[in-house]
């Protein structure tokens, strides 16, 4: 729940009073990969955010929603812009037509000129806009359509007449950004590929918290700095060293690139699709892009956001950053709401589906004739003698096969027949989260080439009858991983839904205990 209207009237009764206000950030954008990480940063530096939204819906479900004010506006409907203006002293201009059709470039000229003369009209002091490095030599009509846009964004932004910062960053790492999941995926899905001759491009890639830290920073410029600043991290490297560097830092087998003149934008940017799940509608720009040498010419930005005292994040810290959260995190924390991010690195409800990394989920959902009661009594039972419920012999030989390799197999058991706690070892699982009567997550610890978690839920139905749900959860790790996966889905209707149903059968034999 955002803020009221009575709390509007009463923080604008303050700009009379003794205490001055803090002032006023609106976000447009902050439904976005950027946008939605940079919002609580502002609230830590004590402003007053107002998020600007076509779908104010879409941002119910982000951690930071009820500190902050949504106001349903369009970028490209100058109507809907004055009240969502008012009362604003910095605006930051977060949109991109990126991805929404082949005239994402007129769409973004109109925008910027619709939001430039509405932040005129209602004086605010300062935009600012996060816009794409590109190379200074060449000229803007030879730039690919991405930046092209971007910087004629930028410039619009800046003719304004409102003091403008346009930070242009070239790729941005963080999970969840465009420009990471791309290099993630052709890295983890290709142990071998032929690329075109742009993989020898240069590029200065930034960690998605220096991004915001100078972001958050260029607020507070005095108001007679109206200017475009380089923003990059300490790395200039290929986008081959990248993928190099990002196999070393997931741990997977250095990449073989081999490098071929004839695959055209176009041709580059359907292969990227066939092999991630990125839309082209994204690709294809991006990969357009990445034609031209993206390197930060100057620096001048470190005078009004100083570099942190241990430096900028290099490009395989900011790697780990992105992918610690999937390592370190229990899986609920990336694909439900039941945990709250913390940090820049970490998911937002809104990033995009395709985000995150590649996760393979075989989902079941029983309704039971049966108390809830007697349901959570089976599923707390389930594993050491008590079985897993479904074709013992198939987890039988899957225990013996993950002996064979060096894992614990099936012998460990469990430590009660009945009960079960966190940290308890349950066979070849461990339990990484338990609530008593509704939920038991189970993590893996077989040796597998991906991480796996198993899901039991129990929702009450009344008093006599409940539904089961049950996940399977699956992060591959390279391409390996994925064989993994596919070679074993034909077996999931029996395992994985023999499963379910006899959970169900045991429970609704329970009734009469």
């Amino acid at each position: 729940m955002g803020t009221t209207g009575n709390d509007q009237d009463r923080i604008r009764g303050d700009r009379g009073s003794a205490e001055k206000p803090s002032p006023r950030a609106l976000v447009a954008g902050a439904t976005g990969y950027i946008g939605g990480r940079l919002v609580p940063e502002l609230l830590d530096a004590g402003y007053r955010v107002r998020c600007l939204a076509r779908d104010p819906r879409r941002l119910r479900d982000q951690p930071w929603a009820g500190r902050v004010e949504t106001v349903k506006a369009d970028v490209t409907r100058p109507d809907t812009l004055p009240d969502a203006f008012a009362d604003v002293d910095v605006l930051y201009y977060l949109v991109h037509a990126l991805g929404t059709g082949a005239d994402f470039e007129e769409t973004d000229r109109r925008a910027a000129l619709a939001v430039g003369r509405a932040a005129k009209a209602a004086g605010v002091r300062r935009i600012v806009y996060l816009g794409g490095l590109s190379p200074r030599q060449v000229p803007e009509r030879l730039l690919s359509p991405h930046l092209r846009s971007r910087a004629e964004v930028g410039r619009i932004l800046l003719a304004s007449g409102v003091p403008t910062a346009q930070l242009r960053a070239a790729v941005i790492i963080g999970s969840g950004s465009a420009s990471f999941e791309m290099l993630r995926y052709l890295t983890e899905r290709l142990p071998v590929m032929v690329t075109p001759s742009w993989v020898n491009t240069r590029i200065q890639p930034i960690a998605v918290r220096d991004v915001l830290r100078c972001l958050v920073a260029a607020a507070g410029l005095p108001d007679d700095v109206s200017r475009s600043f380089d923003v990059g991290g300490p790395d200039v490297l290929t986008y081959r060293r990248m993928m190099d560097r990002y196999a070393s830092v997931a741990r997977l087998p250095r990449r073989i690139v081999l490098t071929v003149p004839v695959l055209t934008p176009g041709l580059s940017s359907l292969w990227v699709g066939l092999v991630t799940p990125v839309p082209s509608g994204i690709a294809r720009p991006l990969v357009e892009s990445l034609r031209h040498e993206v390197v930060c010419r100057e620096h001048d930005i470190a005078r009004y956001a100083p570099d942190p005292p241990q430096g900028l994040i290099g490009f395989d810290e900011a790697v780990r950053l992105a992918l610690k959260r999937v390592r370190d995190a229990d899986v609920a924390t990336r694909w439900s709401s039941a945990s709250l991010p913390g940090a820049p690195s970490d998911p937002l409800p809104s990033d995009p589906d395709w985000s995150g990394g590649s996760l393979y989920e075989d989902r079941r959902e029983v309704p039971v004739d049966a108390g809830p009661e007697a349901l959570w009594r089976v599923v707390e039972g389930i594993g050491g003698d008590n079985g897993w419920y479904s074709f013992p012999l198939a987890w039988s030989l899957r225990g013996l096969l993950d002996r064979l390799v060096g894992g614990v197999g099936l012998r460990r058991g469990r430590r009660d027949p009945h009960a079960l706690r966190v940290g308890d070892s349950l066979d070849f699982w461990r339990v990484e989260e338990i609530e008593p009567g509704r939920l038991l997550r189970l993590r893996a610890e077989m040796r597998l080439p991906g991480r796996a978690w198993l899901e039991l839920t129990v929702t009450p139905d009344g008093p006599s009858r409940a539904t089961y749900r049950q996940r399977a959860l699956f992060r591959p790790h390279g391409l390996a991983g994925h064989a993994y996966w596919w070679s074993v889905a034909p077996f999931h209707a029996i395992v994985f839904g023999g499963m379910a149903r006899n959970i169900a059968h045991r429970a609704r034999s329970y009734r009469g205990s």
